[in-house]
């Protein structure tokens, strides 16, 4: 009887297989999805210092190449000479920023009180009747609030201390990372095309030449699209005469990284020390000079620099953003749009429209593990120049890939 009211698959109709089908599919990659969620949260330690590592050798990796091809240095010693020269950079800036913050924060804090006496006694003169005494009162009610919560306060500084071993961890993966990407990158990659199927290694590693190019580039315009805010900000608040130029500069440099979230907090900060220092037509000012160099930025610099790079539509760029940083948090937000632009450029590849033609065709190399790095140097660059893809949105698996495969029989 219960067969009887079974309902066999030829008896149902084909959209509502399809649908069934189609559901399990949907069913079963989500939760992959969710359980790499959660082994990828476990993981962030690890995870987080790799990406930025990642980050780090798709912007110096031009920098290696330059002095290892230019200059005959040896991988290795070109790759610390790359770390080396960007910490010295960092540690430059952080020592300029310490100083300008030592010199500076007296005069600031004197600004400070004297701005928050007008303020009192303008609340006293509002309707409003605030009086000192009445902020007295809340700020010795919040004072004894901190005193009695003494564990939360251990507990607190417990947690600090953690993030700093955290962070100091971290930063020590970050650079072995990126020492051996900038020194093993390729033969790292290529070790790792060799566990794919045959059939699959050529079109993947295409593919991921195409998405490295496109975080490559992204990378490379943020820096530049950093430095070009940070300098109109700064250059801004030297000629309102706003305290820590320099130090608002460096910090909107950073900033500018996070996209969309870190604009407008970059906008904040320089205008609330203009307001403290100089008064609210001062901060007026410096928010009018932030966002007509955000707009600038964001409508003439990035379209301009990125280009068919990072072809994301802003409303794609706004909704990844927001999930990766809900999911993530800040971390989210800092790496949502390179892997999404890299994902983009892999996929348009496989699916026949090549984003940058003139990358060409490479093969993978069977003898990448063993082959010093000059003598690869010179194959790779021999290749891309005798077996090269037509500049034109083809189809992948057309003449150029045949071409190159008889060119290098050939050889």
């Amino acid at each position: 009887m219960v067969r009887r009211l079974i309902p066999k698959v030829e008896h149902l109709p084909y959209p509502v297989v399809l649908s069934a089908a189609w559901s399990a599919c949907l069913l079963l990659m989500a939760g992959g999805l969710v359980l790499l969620g959660k082994v990828v949260s476990q993981l962030l330690i690890v995870i987080i210092p790799l990406l930025v590592a990642v980050l780090l050798a798709a912007m110096l990796m031009p920098i290696t190449n330059f002095l290892n091809r230019k200059f005959r240095w040896p991988r290795a010693l070109a790759s610390l000479a790359t770390i080396f020269a960007v910490l010295g950079v960092i540690g430059g800036a952080v020592a300029l920023l310490t100083t300008q913050l030592a010199s500076g924060i007296p005069q600031m804090a004197d600004s400070a009180r004297n701005g928050g006496r007008e303020l009192l006694n303008s609340l006293a003169n509002s309707p409003f009747h605030v009086t000192s005494d009445r902020l007295e009162a809340a700020i010795a009610q919040a004072k004894e609030s901190m005193g009695g919560s003494g564990k939360e306060v251990v507990s607190g500084a417990v947690e600090a201390g953690h993030t700093v071993v955290d962070s100091f961890a971290g930063l020590l993966i970050c650079l072995i990372a990126l020492f051996f990407f900038l020194h093993h990158g390729q033969k790292m990659w290529q070790f790792c095309l060799w566990f794919l199927p045959q059939a699959a290694r050529e079109p993947t590693n295409q593919a991921m030449r195409r998405a490295w190019r496109s975080v490559s580039v992204y990378s490379h315009t943020q820096v530049l699209v950093a430095l070009i805010n940070a300098t109109g900000v700064g250059v801004g608040a030297l000629v309102l005469g706003v305290p820590f130029a320099f130090p608002m500069a460096f910090v909107v440099f950073l900033l500018s990284f996070i996209p969309i979230v870190g604009a407008l907090i970059s906008g904040v900060i320089p205008a609330l020390v203009a307001f403290v220092d100089q008064g609210p037509v001062t901060a007026l000012i410096m928010v009018i000079i932030v966002i007509v160099v955000h707009q600038c930025e964001a409508h003439i610099l990035q379209p301009f620099l990125m280009g068919r790079a990072v072809a994301l539509h802003p409303l794609v760029v706004i909704v990844v953003v927001a999930a990766a940083t809900y999911i993530f948090g800040i971390a989210g937000a800092l790496f949502a749009v390179p892997v999404v632009a890299a994902g983009n450029s892999a996929v348009r590849y496989l699916a026949g429209h090549d984003p940058f033609p003139d990358m060409g065709y490479r093969e993978v190399s069977p003898h990448a593990e063993d082959e010093p790095d000059d003598r690869r140097d010179d194959r790779e660059r021999e290749q891309e120049a005798t077996v090269a893809k037509p500049a034109s949105d083809a189809p992948r698996n057309s003449t150029p890939q045949a071409g190159g495969k008889h060119a290098a029989a050939e050889h």
